[in-house]
């Protein structure tokens, strides 16, 4: 437990505070105390963080990185001077902040005023230099990839099954086990028609740059409701400028050759197979009812049937493993040589905490030199393969407190990660637990959910389709 006080009830930046201190002590129960405790009463913490009053500084954005860095100091002074590798950033897209930077004109190469920028990131913001390098360099490549998409008159879409062949023991994302609700995978599809209508007559005129089918897994559905899904796809949407078509069949057992002819059929020009991890004894612990054989045999059908474009997911930080696990993992992966890899750092979130705790696992703690490490040998072995980094992002609770990293061939980047990462490009999301994002004209930028459960989603799809009707007018 890691108590925290703010003066005068200077209380404005306690989310960011909360991310602080469960960067620093994963799993500690963060508790704002109204009042400076006594003596006595601060025995019950580990520690009382306290922060002068930076109400005298006008601007908000300073006044927040300010509150941040003297919580940040206590945190690491309690920890014996440890740091954290992205510093006081506890937002999930660094990279933001850089692009930003390079989009207002300012050069690139290493002028002075690039070395200057570089020396306030690093006093703002306490981030490390082998991070700062990550993001400088992720942000140029992402205005490469970038440079073709239809910004204002053009949109995104993103459509969400969330249904999967069983659910993994580290998994927060709406998903329903398929033997369980395969008889409401037709409502679903029929109550996303509707939304798909809707969404047409909201974007008339504009064009259609990225689709995104994601989820759970959409392989996880039949080759039959799969075909019903595209065919009504592109019957109802302009697809002639479309620049990229993903469809994330993920799990190895989901995935059938009747299934990825289906997914040719449509143009669907880019797939993930997913693995997570390449070793046996990982996969039953998390749950993934499938072995490495089976991950192999997959990927090598979706070669055989022409998909040039395929993506791996890896998770780094899993139960039980650790650099040489990692190593195995990358071992078999430069065997396949997949387009792109997104290595992402554990995050665990309440609702897979819970499941692992349920079902006996150990739950990783930071252990930040060997997340470090780890890390490591992923970029490492990215670069053997001929793939750079194309985008970066973050989440709360992340083992060592890193980052996800996606890394791909030269064009073979996925367009869809930057923009909902880069928030430059409107969203139009369906389906049962998405969001939708508007990014107007003026910078603003809104959002849209979709309800998260299932039954809730089919009756209600008339509110679903009014929200993003008042979100887009």
């Amino acid at each position: 437990m890691v108590g925290f006080y703010f003066p005068d009830g200077n209380d404005e930046f306690e989310y960011d505070v909360r991310g602080l201190i469960t960067s620093f002590f994963p799993g500690a129960e963060a508790v704002k105390l109204q009042e400076k405790p006594d003596a006595e009463t601060a025995l019950a913490y580990e520690q009382i963080l306290a922060i002068p009053s930076f109400q005298e500084i006008r601007d908000k954005g300073e006044r927040k990185n300010a509150t941040k860095r003297c919580f940040y100091e206590q945190l690491s002074a309690l920890t014996g001077g440890m740091t954290l590798p992205w510093g006081t950033l506890t937002g999930i897209r660094p990279t933001k902040l850089i692009t930003a930077f390079l989009e207002a004109g300012h050069p690139e190469q290493d002028t002075e005023q690039a070395k200057g920028y570089r020396r306030l990131m690093k006093e703002q913001y306490l981030i490390s230099d082998e991070k700062l390098d990550l993001a400088v360099r992720i942000a140029k490549e992402e205005q490469k990839v970038l440079e073709n998409i239809h910004y204002q008159n053009g949109f995104s879409l993103y459509l969400g099954i969330p249904f999967c062949p069983s659910r993994c023991l580290y998994c927060s994302f709406t998903s329903y086990p398929i033997e369980r609700f395969a008889d409401r995978v037709d409502d679903y599809l029929t109550a996303m028609f509707r939304e798909m209508d809707a969404v047409k007559a909201l974007f008339s005129g504009r064009i259609l740059d990225t689709v995104y089918i994601g989820g759970g897994t959409p392989t996880a559905i039949s080759a039959d409701q799969l075909d019903r899904l595209l065919d009504r796809l592109a019957g109802t949407f302009d697809t002639k400028q479309l620049q990229e078509f993903t469809v994330e069949a993920g799990r190895p057992d989901s995935i059938t050759k009747e299934k990825l002819e289906v997914l040719k059929t449509y143009g669907v020009s880019r797939i993930s197979v997913n693995p997570q991890s390449m070793n046996e004894k990982t996969l039953a612990l998390i749950g993934r009812r499938h072995s490495v054989e089976e991950t192999i045999e997959a990927f090598y059908l979706a070669r055989e049937l022409g998909f040039d474009n395929i993506n791996m997911d890896l998770i780094l930080g899993l139960p039980g493993e650790g650099p040489k696990e990692v190593e195995e993992t990358l071992h078999q992966i430069k065997k396949l040589q997949p387009d792109s890899l997104t290595v992402h750092a554990l995050a665990v979130k309440r609702a897979s905490r819970l499941k692992m705790e349920a079902a006996g696992a150990v739950i990783p703690g930071p252990g930040q030199q060997a997340s470090e490490t780890m890390m490591r040998i992923a970029a490492d072995g990215a670069a053997e393969m001929g793939l750079v980094p194309y985008y970066l992002y973050r989440q709360k609770n992340m083992a060592g407190n890193l980052e996800n990293v996606g890394y791909a061939k030269p064009g073979k980047a996925g367009l869809y990660n930057i923009l909902i990462m880069e928030e430059k490009q409107s969203i139009a999301a369906l389906g049962a637990g998405t969001v939708s994002k508007a990014v107007h004209p003026d910078g603003r930028i809104e959002r849209a959910d979709d309800v998260k459960d299932l039954k809730e989603y089919i009756e209600r799809i008339d509110e679903m389709i009014g929200r993003k009707r008042a979100l887009w007018h």
